[in-house]
């Protein structure tokens, strides 16, 4: 018989506003934390502008260099923004 561990995930969200110029930079750092399952992007009147599901287990190397593309777009709406809402989900497993 094989045994298994009972683990369970916990998930929370944060809510952050932010000035959309430093959105990239700070979704740079919160993909490297490891931990965040989701980021969503907001208008600051809460219309939603992006959602990002994040792999959990992507080497924090090449996670960068996966979203590059995601990140690209952001650049190019926080031109358009002066502030954004982020909603970070975040995940933990019990037994940590």
């Amino acid at each position: 018989m094989c045994d298994k561990e009972n683990k369970e995930e916990r998930t929370w969200t944060e809510k952050i506003e932010i000035e959309a110029g430093k959105l990239v930079d700070r979704v740079k750092e919160l993909i490297q934390e490891g931990n965040v399952r989701r980021l969503i992007i907001r208008k600051t009147n809460g219309d939603l502008l992006l959602e990002i599901p994040l792999t959990a287990g992507v080497a924090v190397g090449s996670a960068v260099t996966i979203f590059a593309p995601v990140l690209a777009a952001l650049g190019a709406m926080a031109a358009l923004l002066a502030k954004v809402k982020v909603e970070i989900v975040r995940t933990k497993d019990e037994g940590e």
